[in-house]
Order: structure tokens, then sequence, then C-alpha cells
């Protein structure tokens, strides 16, 4: 019985000690749109429209779940670009989200011409 008792106490702190990281983990990662563009407007423009370098993407109009996997490849290694790693390895998935989401909603120079039928 104390021994029954003792690890429902054990699993119960732990529970809470992992709700109270995951809480902190949520709060850290609220950082504003604003905030976030700002480091990434640096290379790729304010709106991801006008990269610096004619070898940076346009990130502007680009599917948000392929911007989310390629920020999630750099951060986690499989893609492998130095400044890249280093900025994706401070951003939170909800931060993520947050910016593909943005990048993918802003106006496009890029465009897929149509094919003849």
């Amino acid at each position: 019985m104390k021994k029954t008792l003792l690890m429902l106490v054990l699993g119960l702190s732990a529970g809470f000690a992992q709700a109270a990281e995951e809480h902190h983990e949520d709060a850290a990662s609220q950082r504003s749109v604003d905030e976030l563009v700002t480091v990434c407007a640096a290379c790729h423009g304010e709106h991801g429209d006008k990269p610096i370098a004619p070898n940076y993407p346009i990130l502007a109009g680009q599917y948000a779940n392929y911007l989310e996997h390629s920020i999630k490849s750099y951060r986690n290694g499989q893609r492998k670009n130095a400044v890249m790693s280093a900025q994706a390895a401070n951003l939170s998935d909800a931060d993520i989200q947050v910016l593909s989401r943005y990048f993918s909603l802003q106006p496009s120079p890029l465009h897929t011409p149509a094919t003849p039928k």
C-alpha cells in the first residue's frame, strides 16, 4: 500500500513538473510576429519577398507546411546551413508555425505558369 502511494505521489510530481515546464516553454514561445519576422527580414526582406542575395530563397507565398518542414529540418540538422541552423535553433515549434503562416500569406513575386491543355 505504501509503495503504491509513493509511486502515485512520484508520478503526480513528475506530471506537475512536466506541465510546468511545458507551460514555461509555451510562454517563452509567445513572441510576437513582428519580433520573429525581424530576424528573418535581415536576409529575406520584411515580407520575405526581397532577399538580400540572389541565392537566398523567397519565402513569401510559399506553402506554410513547406516552410515549417524546412525550418524544422535546419533546426534538427537534416538541412545544412550555418546561418539557418543557428537561427532555427532558437525557434520553438509555435514560433515556426507563426513564421510559416506569416510568410505563406504574403504576396509573392513567384508564380507557377499555367500549362497549356
